[in-house]
């Protein structure tokens, strides 16, 4: 009988399995890595590019368009009114758990925000400013 407890616990879904904002965050460096030597990531170069005014978009010059000057807090999109829950882990635990999700924003948000990709730097910075902020 126990045997089939344990194919039970095999075959159900794992979202217990989501990665830490430290495990995603480290991916990002050790990628960054690879073509800078020596990187670590920085929560201050996060807080910057959370905060640069890029202005790609009239609607969305910025991160803090959509998510607010407080990363703590909930944004709203600025084009489709959704509510946005707090970009800050320690406002939102889910945040930066799932790296599809991560990468899927990243490639989004980055694009229309940014106007190009985000470096694996950029994204563990980000990551790194949003996992330290209180």
């Amino acid at each position: 009988m126990n045997y089939r407890l344990a194919l039970a616990l095999l075959i159900l879904p794992l979202p217990t399995l989501a990665e830490t904002p430290q495990q995603i965050r480290a991916a990002y460096a050790s990628e960054a890595a690879a073509t800078q030597p020596g990187f670590s990531a920085a929560a201050q170069r996060g807080e910057q590019l959370f905060r640069q005014q890029f202005a790609v978009t009239a609607k969305m010059p910025s991160c803090t368009g959509c998510h607010t000057a407080n990363p703590l807090q909930a944004g709203e999109h600025v084009v489709t009114g959704k509510a946005i829950r707090p970009l800050a882990v320690a406002a939102n635990g889910e945040r930066f758990t799932d790296p599809a999700k991560v990468e899927k924003w990243f490639g989004r948000n980055c694009k229309e925000v940014v106007g190009r990709a985000c470096t694996p730097a950029e994204k563990a910075d980000f990551v790194a400013y949003m996992s330290e902020i209180r």
